[in-house]
């Protein structure tokens, strides 16, 4: 019987162990009634996602860093002409120019990392990612809160927290839950390309932090009177912490002080 391959602590690797929750994830990553035409598959591991995920691709690209797992995968998947194991970090991976999709049960560690490769890829359409709940939490507003960067790339991408995956269902167990986070680009942006530019300085400038509140980093770059009354417009209290400001409430001001 061939003995388990170790885990390495330096690349983050905690493999889902639970079929139900993978199926589960792949219904997520691919929720239309067809195949998507190309995947990217972030880590995988030992295949635990690249199995159903496989059948709900045309094409799936399957990157794995850690070298003692690409001679199992390849055993694995010869069967599957669609999948493609690749050996090698995702991180280094030029962007398909067609459109595609990413999936994956990404290193705790290296999420961040990922997340800015997906939204830098101009041909990306989606991305369901396992993280760190916390991560996943912290994005899409579940805390009650708002981060730079969602509220940044809001006209374009839409998050969202699709559940939630208990830590007993990863091997080795980690010490935290991880949440199914969804990033999809927007079909039609709710800003063109020249408002894009005003909203991300707008957006850039309220995050500062300088003035001690959004209201006075505002008016750093317009007269107060004007952001009085944006704020009215909105109906937001002059004393209300940035991250409070739901992305909804951004567009409303971006408009009221840029029209």
């Amino acid at each position: 019987m061939a003995r388990p391959t170790p885990t390495s602590r330096a690349l983050s690797q905690n493999f889902l162990a639970d079929r139900a929750l993978a199926e589960r994830f792949a219904r997520l990553a691919v929720p239309q009634a067809g195949p998507v035409p190309l995947m990217l598959e972030v880590g995988a591991g030992k295949g635990a996602l690249t199995a159903p995920l496989a059948p709900r691709c045309r094409e799936l690209r399957a990157y794995e860093i850690d070298p003692r797992l690409v001679p199992v995968l390849r055993a694995r998947f010869s069967g599957a002409p669609q999948v493609r194991v690749i050996a090698g970090d995702f991180l280094a991976a030029r962007p398909p120019r067609v459109p595609f999709s990413v999936a994956g049960n990404v290193p705790f560690s290296r999420t961040a990392a990922v997340v800015d490769w997906c939204l830098r890829a101009p041909a990306l359409t989606d991305a369901t990612l396992l993280t760190q709940l916390e991560y996943a939490r912290k994005r899409t507003g579940d805390f009650g809160g708002w981060t730079l960067l969602t509220v940044r790339s809001w006209p374009r991408y839409e998050w969202r927290l699709l559940g939630r995956v208990g830590r007993r269902g990863f091997r080795p167990v980690p010490r935290v839950d991880a949440g199914v986070l969804r990033i999809e680009r927007r079909q039609t942006p709710l800003l063109d390309a020249s408002a894009y530019r005003s909203w991300r300085h707008l957006v850039e400038l309220g995050f500062s932090g300088v003035g001690g509140s959004l209201h006075a980093s505002l008016r750093r770059a317009h007269p107060r009177r004007r952001v009085d009354a944006a704020f009215r417009a909105v109906r937001l209290d002059p004393g209300v912490l940035v991250g409070e400001v739901a992305p909804g409430q951004w567009l409303r001001l971006h408009e009221a002080l840029t029209s």
